[in-house]
């Protein structure tokens, strides 16, 4: 919100909009939030885990896959040895370029449809901006001619 828009807001909805600050950050759907209370109750670790996965905006859905894509990462890393999904991806190599050309892509689209979506935020605040300038100068234009008559 910019000041001029503030300026213009009752009491009440400025006490809405910065109560509302505080809890529009993370992914807070009932999937989320049942997951998290269920991690909490067979292992608060887990419930711990689901709690920062929710502060980060991520949904429940993604995280045994981050998981998995840690996992292989620590395996394949720095604890070395012969581990058996190594030997499968190095027998072809044509392949793993295929797969590694496919992962960017979808890195790729992933930024891409970031972008659209902060595109899109920036385009709704620019139109509310906009709408609530021409309510103001509605608003003025009225005022002033009841001051005049």
């Amino acid at each position: 919100m910019t000041s001029t828009s503030q300026a213009t807001t009752s009491s009440t909805d400025h006490y809405r909009f910065s109560h509302k600050g505080c809890c529009s950050r993370g992914n807070w759907s009932g999937l989320n939030i049942a997951v998290m209370v269920i991690g909490f109750v067979l292992f608060w670790p887990v419930g711990l885990l689901v709690l920062y996965w929710n502060f980060t905006g991520r949904n429940v859905k993604d995280l045994p896959g981050a998981i998995q894509e840690k996992w292989y990462a620590m395996r394949s890393g720095s604890f070395g040895g012969s581990c058996e999904s190594d030997q499968v991806n190095g027998e072809n190599s044509v392949f793993d370029e295929f797969q590694q050309t496919q992962y960017d892509r979808i890195i790729e689209i992933k930024e891409e449809i970031k972008n659209r979506a902060h595109s899109f935020r920036n385009y709704r605040s620019d139109a509310k901006r906009q709408a609530d300038e021409a309510e103001f100068k509605e608003f003025m234009s009225t005022y002033h001619s009841k001051d005049e008559s």
